[in-house]
Formats: structure tokens, sequence, C-alpha cells
């Protein structure tokens, strides 16, 4: 419970400085919004509609308060065009394509990971592991968009075998063009695998060297059950955390990868608004981003208490 409280505290202060870091933008927001559109009644209807009228702290509960009921405001670059469309509706269908993306980065990542991790630390110091500690490690290295980059030039450009952007289609549905996922779940993966695979390849090589594993060998018990029972097991407590750090990681890497394939999801259309200056839609995105942060921190906390029944122990 004490996590989660310090959770909600934390996404209250976040929360807060999202909306003043946006109201706090040089210009006035209103008349930026209207171009050569502004006139005196029009700049202040719009200032009213955006709660620019009022105090800061005051403006921003009634944000919060109402994004907490699912509305998130009125997208103010709509509202330069005399429309009216929510940010709630207009990011469903974003926040759908980019949790598919991630969904399926982490469904291949983990098992993957485990199994890569597991084989380099039972083979820690020969010429398999060093070949593959290089390989991440260069991986690892290279940012998003340079290692999309070259994905693109290799699978499209010399191939030709995958689209260098994501065509989704009439309905917008990602899992009915799988191929437009295929090039940024590769860049995604490329990038999280070093870390994650390392991570892993440490907890089993420190559990290998623990005495109770070394007791089981002593008492006959076949080397698959020890590696399955006793070091991969152990190992996962801190692997567990190396995961959430990674789908955190993800979370900030979507935008680029996103941005770089024009794969319409969050990331791609915060990218949009910043540029539009779409103020509720920049606010509503990065509050979904910073809550999702956070209950990923949270989820991992309460894993590795449950898989060590010490810190369980420890945390009352």
């Amino acid at each position: 419970m004490t996590r989660i409280a310090a959770g909600l505290v934390t996404l209250l202060v976040v929360s807060f400085v999202i909306y003043a870091a946006t109201r706090a933008l040089p210009g006035d927001a209103a008349q930026i919004i209207l171009g050569r559109n502004a006139t005196p009644e029009l700049v202040a209807e719009l200032r009213s509609r955006l709660g620019l009228d009022i105090p800061l702290p005051v403006a921003w509960w009634n944000w919060l308060t109402s994004a907490l009921h699912g509305d998130l405001g009125v997208s103010t670059a709509a509202l330069a065009q005399n429309n009216t469309v929510y940010v709630s509706d207009q990011i469903g269908d974003l926040l759908r394509n980019s949790a598919i993306l991630a969904g399926l980065t982490m469904l291949i990542l983990i098992p993957l990971c485990l199994v890569l991790g597991t084989w380099m630390g039972l083979r820690a110091g020969r010429i398999g592991d060093r070949i593959a500690s290089q390989t991440m490690l260069v991986l690892g290295s290279l940012p998003e968009f340079v290692l999309g980059t070259f994905l693109i030039a290799i699978f499209f450009a010399w191939l030709h075998v995958l689209p260098p952007l994501a065509m989704l289609g009439a309905n917008g549905n990602p899992l009915a063009q799988p191929v437009s996922l295929v090039l940024p779940i590769l860049t995604l993966l490329g990038v999280l695998v070093a870390f994650v695979a390392r991570q892993i390849r440490a907890g089993v090589i420190e559990s290998l060297r623990q005495d109770y594993v070394t007791m089981a060998r002593l008492s006959g018990i076949g080397e698959p059950r020890v590696v399955r029972r006793y070091a991969l097991r152990n190992a996962m407590a801190p692997s567990l955390q190396a995961i959430a750090q990674s789908i955190q990681y993800l979370l900030g890497g979507i935008i680029v990868v996103e941005a770089l394939f024009a794969y319409p999801g969050i990331g791609q259309a915060l990218v949009k608004a910043i540029s539009l200056r779409d103020v509720a839609l920049v606010q509503g995105i990065a509050l979904i981003l910073a809550a999702s942060y956070i209950a990923i921190n949270i989820l991992a906390d309460l894993l590795v208490m449950l898989m060590v029944p010490t810190l369980r122990t420890a945390a009352r």
C-alpha cells in the first residue's frame, strides 16, 4: 500500500508539472492557435475555454479531476478551426495502436531475453558468450532512429521485402497489416534486447555461484533442473526490474519509432501535437505516459516482493 500511495502522490505532482509546463510555453496560446483570425473577442473566448483566464492551481485541478473522469479536454488545434474534437476520442485508436506495438514487442522480448540471457550465463566467458555480448553492446548503443534507418536500408532499399512506412489501411488496425509492424518491432527489440538479456545473464551467473546451487549439483540433481529450478528462478527477481525498466524505456522509445515509421500511435500524435501546439493533446498524452510509467514501476515492485519473501517482510 505504501508503494501505491507513493505512486499516486508522484502522479499528482507529475500532472501539475505537465500542466504548468505546457501553460508556461512562451506566447499567448489562444493568440497562436487563432493566428490571423485572432480578434480580441475570439482570443478572450478561447482563453476562457482553455482555462487560461483563471489561476494556475484552479485550472490544473479542474483539468485533473476531469481527466480522472475520462475527459481530457478539447483539442486546441480543432478549436482553431471552429471544431470540437475531444482528446479522449482523438487518442482512443492511437492508444490501441501503440499498445499493440508495445505489447507485441514485449511478447517477443521477454522469452527471447530469457533464452538468450540464460544461454549466455551458462556459457559465460566462452566464445559464444563473448560474440553475443559484443553484438548486443553494439545494438544497445545505437539510437532508435539510427537502427531503424539501418533496417529500412536493408529490408526495403536492398532486399525489397518490407515497407518503410506503416501503411495500416482504411480501418487503421495494425493487426490487419502485420507486415507494417515488422520493422518498428525489430527496431525496438534491437535496442531493448541488449539491456534485458545482459541483466538476465548477470543474474544467472550470480545464481550459479551460490552455495545452494553447488549443493543441488552435489545431491545428484540434473543440470537442466538445477538451472530451471534454482538458478533461473532466483535470477528472475532482478530480471523483473530489468524487464520493467525496458517497458518504461519503451514508452519513450516508441515515440521516436512511431515518428520514424509514420506509425499512427500516441508517439507520432505527440510529435504532431507539439508542432501544432495542441496543448490539450500534449497534456493528455503526457499524462497517460506518466501514469503508465508509474503503474509499471509499482507492478514490478509488487512482483519482486511476491517472488522474494524477505522483501515482503521488510516492507511491513
